[in-house]
């Protein structure tokens, strides 16, 4: 065990949706610990330029997109070390009516869409990455989930909304897609345990954005440490899985939710 377990010094990480609040949160930490991070990503434009940071735009459903990148990636630094599932769609909460209004009459290409990036782009990152690191001898798979994979999102957090007028739920797609990453997870920590491909989750609560001041007042009340999240608390438990203080976690799923769910 080296002197300092959770640096990532030298490390190639491959990170998906390092353009968003949480990946660029991501990013900035697995940095700091001297990591070298590799973006994949639709959207590039947040993303801060660094001496140790590539960008490559691709989709995570682009399996030609992802294995250049893998080929790039290799050709400069090696074989990647660790791989963070962060790419996800969910409905926002200014999303068209149709994307948050009744379960009954959801529409079916917004399921559709949402699985095929959060199940699949999932799935294909693992297969095209993980399967380098199970070839060249192990490394660490860190997939994102949610606490609305663990429990059913609490309708009643948008009860104000309906109440003046507007017909919102939280959809039912995100929280079906995020229960996935799982049993994924905890498949190919024993596909590749002997591999030395480490595979975990990690649960992570609301995190602290531009959320609408009543909805931030009704989901305090629901955690016992009273607020959000913040995007760097979310970025320490990845660099954690990623890192050798977590060489004997596999198969886990680690909940970041300021004790959201413990009640």
């Amino acid at each position: 065990m080296p002197d300092n377990p959770f640096d990532l010094n030298g490390r190639v990480i491959v990170l998906t949706g390092g353009n968003g609040q949480l990946g660029r949160s991501f990013t900035s930490r697995l940095l700091s610990a001297g990591a070298k991070v590799a973006v994949i990503d639709v959207a590039t434009d947040q993303i801060v330029p660094h001496a140790q940071l590539r960008i490559h735009r691709a989709s995570v459903i682009d399996r030609a997109g992802l294995e250049a990148a893998l080929v790039t990636i290799s050709e400069e630094w090696g074989a990647p070390e660790g791989l963070i599932n962060a790419a996800a769609l969910d409905s926002p909460p200014h999303a068209p009516a149709g994307e948050n209004g009744p379960f009954e009459n959801y529409p079916e290409e917004s399921f559709d869409r949402v699985m095929a990036v959060n199940v699949k782009g999932s799935f294909i990152c693992c297969q095209v990455f993980g399967a380098a690191m199970a070839a060249a001898g192990g490394g660490s798979i860190v997939n994102i989930a949610s606490i609305y994979g663990m429990v059913s999102p609490d309708q009643g957090l948008y009860a104000y909304r309906r109440a003046r007028g507007e017909e919102f739920y939280k959809p039912v797609s995100y929280s079906v897609s995020k229960s996935a990453i799982y049993n994924l997870t905890r498949y190919l920590a024993t596909y590749w345990g002997e591999a030395k491909v480490r595979v975990n989750t990690v649960t992570f609560a609301g995190v602290q954005a531009d959320q609408d001041g009543e909805f931030l007042e009704r989901y305090r009340a629901k955690v016992p440490l009273g607020r959000m999240a913040q995007a760097e608390e979310c970025a320490t438990a990845v660099q954690f899985l990623l890192s050798a203080g977590a060489s004997y976690v596999t198969g886990a799923n680690l909940v970041v939710d300021g004790g959201f769910t413990a009640w």
